[in-house]
């Protein structure tokens, strides 16, 4: 029997399920590219929502994945904690509008052997079954710029 949802995450049900499409990517130190995506919301019953992200190349290869939380602050505000494969943990605050989220970098943590990222940006829209983002990043001596991009559709 699936929980109850909590009512602190009420008004974050627009995200919940299964997320895919497909995306982009550029950074001055890498050769742009393109993804394929899959994300997941879930609840647990408890004041958080649970966040999953994998993706892959055109050649069906697995990029990146990141694990996490989104935490409400009252109505308003978010928090994210992540989690990445490549030592890097991170910790963004932000707003929430209708279904947008805006989040920006409070705190990075790096492993010794992680990549030098200071700070990242994240826009989330959802209009319908329809969710794009964008996300900015500061790192290995660049300014903060683009990064990513994507559109996925609602699954489930």
């Amino acid at each position: 029997m699936a929980p109850e949802l909590h009512p602190a995450v009420a008004h974050l049900a627009f995200l919940l399920g299964t997320w895919k499409g497909q995306g982009r990517g550029n950074y001055p130190t890498i050769e742009g590219f393109e993804y394929f995506e899959e994300s997941t919301y879930g609840h647990v019953g408890k004041p958080f929502l649970t966040y999953s992200q994998r993706t892959k190349g055109s050649d069906g290869l697995p990029l990146h994945a990141e694990v996490g939380y989104l935490r409400p602050v009252g109505t308003d505000a978010i928090e994210l904690v992540l989690a990445h494969p490549f030592g890097v943990a991170e910790i963004q605050a932000g707003s929430i509008e209708g279904q947008s989220l805006r989040l920006k970098t409070t705190s990075v943590s790096l492993t010794p052997t992680a990549k030098d990222i200071r700070s990242l940006t994240r826009s989330v829209d959802v209009v319908g079954a329809e969710m794009t983002y964008l996300i900015e990043m500061a790192a290995v001596g660049q300014p903060l710029q683009f990064h990513l991009e994507a559109r996925l559709e609602h699954q489930s």
